[in-house]
């Protein structure tokens, strides 16, 4: 089967756009379920985050579009705000070639007044997450009488979140007579099950998650269970990677890790399922704008995440499904780079070593942690900190507005500004520590834009 999007039944400018963005070749995800999808077959599909599968399925739903008809054509649900906000745009993207294409975010977490203003409106199609969907619906703001196509977005995660219940209840108010495509990183027996219960005949297509071993690197280490964050500590000294997720299989032990990293120096943040989505945003950010070296995560926290570069994944707990453990890894050494995957494990974890070799094909050797010394480096101090500015796009603010004015009168090289991150009341700035200080005293007595805003130094 050919790779090209050209050998598609594509309409020129969609295939237009699709060259202007970059798109030439199909990922493995996109050239096994496209030609499907725009057949308008059901399709359940085995596919992680950074596959390409946002772009299969808004291909999909874009091709079967009628512009001319204002009603919600489209539902797709996904089982956070940030993944639903990173779907929207994207469909945005590909869309760009069909004027008037109303594209609507419905994500808990947000005000629900401006959301109803806008369904108000009207739009074609609607982007969100289960539990503010339903609530649309019960308030009858929410009309889906004409909706032909049906995305579920990381299917399996959703269901890890408990919301079985509300995404049946949603699809009790879709027509039957539609076109439903459903995502998941996973194969569990309650996929499958909710796949029977939605879909028609559908169309399996699975991707495995591989990855290429000269890529990741990977060792591990058997350790006794009360020397673990000692170990993990050890390990973050040794190799010293600029970012580092460390995966955890529940909430209180990514707590428990992180205030002993933090204690012992090394700059550590949680995400889990605690977190508001206001902590959770900001626990982002700082990750991938490089302000904090260390993200301690559970699963189902960090699914949905898109970090373009991790230098190391480590697993401070190994995960009971092989799968998982591929996919965890799989995090690190992406587009040409270089990555390291580190695990430990207790001696009563064998089995789950055993697990993991049989299903990989290979055989993990243990390593003697014990020929590491801790780094005389005692601490891992991120190379960028973050100014917080109490300004955003409601204020019209643009990253060329904070850039001009930290390199204008404030005289910092434009190389020391990080990235900016601009939300609707708020931006967040990466800097380098070096000028942090200096950086935050002029944007603090200084204006932008002409105008003073509060700013705070995260550090």
């Amino acid at each position: 089967m050919s790779k090209r999007f050209s050998t598609l039944p594509l309409r020129e400018d969609m295939l237009k756009n699709l060259d202007s963005l970059g798109y030439a070749e199909m990922t493995p995800i996109q050239s096994e379920s496209l030609p499907h999808i725009l057949e308008g077959k059901d399709v359940i599909a085995k596919a992680k985050t950074g596959s390409g599968k946002t772009a299969a399925f808004g291909i999909g739903l874009l091709d079967r579009l009628d512009v001319k008809r204002f009603r919600i054509q489209t539902l797709i649900l996904c089982p956070t705000r940030e993944l639903a906000d990173q779907v929207a745009k994207e469909i945005r993207r590909l869309a760009r070639f069909t004027h008037n294409v109303k594209v609507l975010l419905l994500s808990g977490g947000m005000p629900f007044g401006p959301e109803k203003g806008s369904l108000e409106h009207g739009a074609h199609i609607i982007v969100g997450t289960p539990g503010r969907v339903q609530d649309h619906i019960g308030k009858g703001t929410l009309i889906l009488d004409d909706v032909h196509t049906l995305v579920l977005d990381e299917a399996d995660r959703m269901l890890d979140m408990g919301f079985s219940e509300a995404i049946l209840k949603i699809i009790s108010n879709v027509p039957n007579e539609r076109q439903t495509m459903l995502f998941s990183a996973t194969f569990p027996e309650s996929i499958k099950q909710l796949s029977s219960s939605i879909q028609r005949n559908a169309l399996q297509v699975t991707v495995e998650a591989v990855h290429d071993n000269n890529s990741i690197e990977t060792h591990l280490y058997k350790v006794p269970a009360h020397t673990k964050t000692d170990a993990l500590s050890t390990l973050l000294m040794h190799y010293s990677p600029e970012s580092t997720i460390v995966f955890c299989n529940t909430k209180l032990e990514c707590q428990e890790v992180a205030d002993d990293l933090n204690h012992e120096g090394i700059h550590a943040l949680t995400l889990h399922g605690d977190l508001d989505q206001k902590e959770r945003t900001e626990v982002l950010v700082l990750f991938a704008n490089r302000s904090c070296p260390v993200l301690i995560a559970t699963d189902v926290a960090a699914r949905g995440l898109d970090i373009k570069e991790v230098g190391a994944v480590v697993n401070y707990d190994l995960p009971h499904d092989p799968e998982v453990y591929v996919h965890r890894i799989g995090r690190t050494g992406r587009a040409g780079n270089e990555g390291l995957a580190l695990s430990l494990y207790t001696p009563s974890e064998r089995k789950k070593v055993n697990a993991i070799d049989e299903y990989l094909g290979l055989s993990l050797q243990d390593e003697d942690i014990s020929l590491f010394e801790k780094s005389k480096r005692t601490q891992l101090i991120p190379a960028m900190v973050t100014l917080l500015i109490f300004g955003g796009k409601k204020d019209k603010v643009r990253p060329g507005d904070i850039l001009g004015a930290l390199t204008g009168d404030a005289g910092i090289d434009g190389k020391a500004v990080g990235q900016i991150d601009l939300f609707k009341v708020v931006t967040y700035v990466a800097i380098e520590r070096s000028v942090a200080r200096k950086a935050f005293e002029r944007l603090r007595d200084g204006k932008i834009k002409g105008r003073k805003f509060k700013v705070v130094l995260i550090d």
